[in-house]
């Protein structure tokens, strides 16, 4: 069969749109198809982390994601229309977490996150179909043939490798056979089963310089608070409810629940641009391969959306994917390749699940590690680590590549872009030529000590040594060529 794309990927959420991009820019013929007949609308995930932040850098999107969002107001906490106490949100960056020019969540809605996304695919050439949903696919040694319909009628497209992107409900996942765990001693995934109503809407008598928090007060009412979106005139209202209720989420529905847990009329809610009600879950995939099948974001994790981890975690499997699939179909490296995404994936994955239902739980704050900034993949079969005797703060193959300005050099300057870099950092050592790998070198910087670095087109340290023997190797191993 003829094949009509390279790469599907299936979801035109952040993680659809970060691959495309991703493989856009590295000129992998890829489709993104979507279920709906337009992007998802509401603000849904709206935190974007610092790790996060420096790869929409590197994506070429920064900009426009800046301009769109701001930074998280302070809680204010409210008791009978009296305001008596404020409280950060965040714990603030500590001493020492630094080699980032981004220290805490940028606020941005997330549908407009995806519009960001969505003129950068565009302006790449990338193409997005909407108003297309998976009925089923098969695949083969060659490829995959995946079923859709439409309100055209039936089509078929031909790619070599699928990206499920499709949500928590994924069809894909479904097609291919890949179950999920849950939390919880039943698998249920329920973290907790009381529903919560989320609304984006036009808010009268509050102020936009406050997160607006209003407790329960006793008397069966869960739960509210109330976020001004950044870049928006819209707020974000939450409330929680007690496990059993049925909630109204009609716009009569929002008001009333406003109005009884605010000292506000319910007029003061103008206008509502979205609504959605759900229980916080969590469950992650059983594998995140399946042939030339591949999960990503909440098709393979899904969350609860305390602590912002989500939509984070999601575009980073996107961005651990996209120079793997592509240094694969250009012939430069082994299919085998692509089976560190699982190996590289999962357990972040896994990590960042347990770590959203403790701060949903309140037995965890938001900090260090919902920044994302220390992640990495240390002890995966791409980090080569041939230095010894090292301090227990420096940097190792598997780590991120901290940014650093020495000598009028930005680091994440010259690892900006598709491409590897070769990093020498104090040393006299001669590289070998590797085409198509950008080079640095800086007398030293403290996080790095002295050795060179090979760093991976996503800013992880793939190799590290005191010189190059070794690095040959290493370069053939992941498809660079060696002069």
């Amino acid at each position: 069969m003829a094949v009509d794309t390279d790469v599907l990927i299936v979801g035109a959420g952040p993680t659809g749109l970060t691959l495309g991009i991703d493989l856009a820019r590295r000129g992998v013929d890829a489709l993104v198809v979507e279920r709906g007949e337009g992007l998802a609308p509401g603000s849904r995930g709206k935190g974007i982390q610092p790790r996060t932040m420096e790869v929409l850098d590197d994506l070429g999107v920064l900009d426009g994601i800046r301009a769109a969002g701001g930074d998280y107001p302070v809680g204010l906490i409210w008791q009978d229309g009296r305001r008596v106490a404020e409280r950060t949100m965040f714990d603030p960056a500590e001493e020492g977490e630094a080699g980032s020019p981004f220290r805490a969540p940028w606020m941005v809605p997330q549908w407009r996150t995806q519009e960001i996304l969505h003129a950068r695919l565009t302006e790449l050439g990338g193409r997005v179909v909407l108003g297309r949903e998976v009925t089923a696919l098969h695949q083969d040694a060659d490829g995959v043939s995946v079923h859709f319909t439409s309100a055209e009628g039936a089509g078929t497209v031909r790619a070599r490798y699928v990206v499920a992107a499709d949500g928590g409900r994924s069809a894909v996942r479904r097609a291919v056979g890949i179950g999920m765990t849950g939390a919880g001693a039943d698998g249920s995934g329920v973290v907790d089963p009381d529903p919560i109503l989320v609304a984006d809407a036009r808010i009268g008598g509050l102020d936009r310089d406050h997160w607006h928090l209003f407790p329960p007060r006793g008397d069966g009412d869960g739960f509210m608070a109330v976020c001004p979106l950044a870049g928006t005139e819209y707020f974000q209202i939450v409330a929680g409810f007690p496990a059993g209720t049925t909630v109204d989420s009609s716009p009569d529905g929002v008001r009333k629940v406003f109005a009884a847990r605010s000292h506000l009329a319910a007029d003061a809610v103008t206008e509502m641009s979205w609504v959605s009600e759900f229980r916080p879950r969590a469950a992650l995939a059983d594998r995140l391969r399946s042939g030339r099948v591949f999960l990503a974001g909440d098709a393979a994790h899904i969350h609860s959306p305390a602590g912002g981890q989500g939509l984070n975690t999601s575009v980073q499997d996107a961005y651990n994917l996209g120079w793997k699939l592509g240094a694969v179909l250009s012939g430069e490296a082994p299919e085998a390749l692509l089976d560190t995404y699982e190996e590289e994936r999962l357990p972040i994955a896994a990590g960042m699940l347990g770590l959203s239902t403790k701060i949903h739980r309140g037995e965890a704050r938001r900090g260090r590690e919902t920044r994302q900034l220390g992640l990495g993949y240390r002890g995966s079969a791409l980090a080569v680590e041939t230095r010894g005797d090292l301090p227990e703060e420096a940097v190792r193959a598997g780590d991120r590549a901290p940014d650093a300005a020495v000598d009028g050099v930005r680091l994440f300057d010259v690892f900006r872009g598709p491409h590897w870099t070769l990093l020498d950092v104090g040393t006299d050592a001669e590289p070998p030529a590797l085409p198509g790998v950008r080079t640095a070198r800086i007398e030293s910087d403290e996080r790095y000590g002295t050795g060179v670095f090979l760093v991976r087109p996503d800013g992880y340290v793939g190799w590290a040594g005191t010189g190059t023997r070794g690095l040959r190797e290493y370069a053939a191993q992941v498809g660079l060529s060696v002069a």
